[in-house]
């Protein structure tokens, strides 16, 4: 069971957020939401729905909530932003206030883990577990988001059919090593149906716009000032290097460190089950259903 619930973030932005619960065994049996929140942010290019099976398996024990970030999926895409670190750092905080989440666990993958470790440092009365997903903590410079621009300009939108999506970023696109179905999917699903094709839900002069608020920075002062459990999650093809990530584990107060193989940077969309093993033992060690 999925439901919708409309939450107002940073400047009146309007979010979507998901929340996932376990359907009731029998007839007449109500849900009951348990008493530990969990908040589910995407990465860039992401969306809620993206969390689904994670949220799932969650629910069964939890309060799971995924939410659309501004600017991605269902929520608020304002033509002129902001798409401040700072912005979305307040989304996520309305978010967990408004649902009445905290103190929450926040699992965040790239872009996504990076708003969860700046809202723990800003706000650590909310938050009492931290799982980071394939983000990096250096700084990445002007030449990664150069490249980026061009990958944006390389897609051949609009796309006659989803097919056609699957097999691009899939097979085809240029920054694909080996096919990744799973990868193929991901993009799948951040698709619409226009008059013309299928195009990006998103604007990709917005992501570009939410990018470049982050990869001119280090972000390892925030990082150290996460004073609640943390785990640190790679994919061992992912873009999050060993080396830097047992570093994140250093920097942490409490962090811990966990590994996925055969997973790339979409690593809960790679290898769900793998994905599971990695992070279930580190938040039944955190969470009181």
């Amino acid at each position: 069971m999925v439901r919708r619930i409309d939450v107002t973030g940073a400047n009146g932005v309007r979010l979507a957020a998901w929340e996932f619960a376990d359907p009731p065994k029998g007839p007449g049996e109500a849900v009951h939401a348990p008493a530990s929140g969990v908040l589910l942010l995407h990465g860039l290019m992401g969306r809620a729905s993206h969390w689904a099976s994670t949220a799932r398996w969650l629910a069964e024990r939890h309060r799971a909530v995924a939410l659309d970030q501004r600017g991605h999926g269902r929520s608020d895409k304002p033509a002129e932003g902001p798409f401040t670190r700072e912005a979305y750092v307040s989304d996520a905080e309305a978010a967990i206030e408004q649902l009445s989440l905290a103190p929450v666990t926040l699992i965040g993958h790239s872009m996504g883990a990076l708003t969860a470790w700046q809202l723990a440092a800003k706000r650590p009365d909310l938050v009492q577990a931290l799982i980071i997903c394939d983000m990096r903590a250096s700084a990445l410079g002007a030449a990664s988001q150069r490249e980026w621009d061009d990958w944006f300009r390389s897609w051949p939108v609009p796309f006659a059919t989803l097919a056609d999506v699957r097999k691009w970023f899939g097979e085809d696109d240029p920054w694909v090593e080996r096919p990744n179905p799973s990868r193929g999917e991901f993009f799948a699903e951040v698709m619409a149906e226009r008059a013309d094709g299928w195009r990006p839900v998103f604007s990709r002069r917005q992501m570009l716009t939410s990018r470049a608020t982050w990869v001119h920075d280090p972000h390892w002062e925030e990082l150290a000032q996460v004073r609640c459990p943390a785990l640190v999650v790679r994919g061992l093809d992912g873009e999050l290097g060993r080396a830097e990530a047992q570093e994140m584990v250093r920097v942490l107060p409490r962090g811990e460190y966990a590994e996925v193989a055969d997973a790339g940077h979409l690593v809960h969309y790679d290898q769900p089950e793998g994905w599971r093993t990695a992070i279930e033992p580190f938040l039944d060690g955190v969470l009181t259903p």
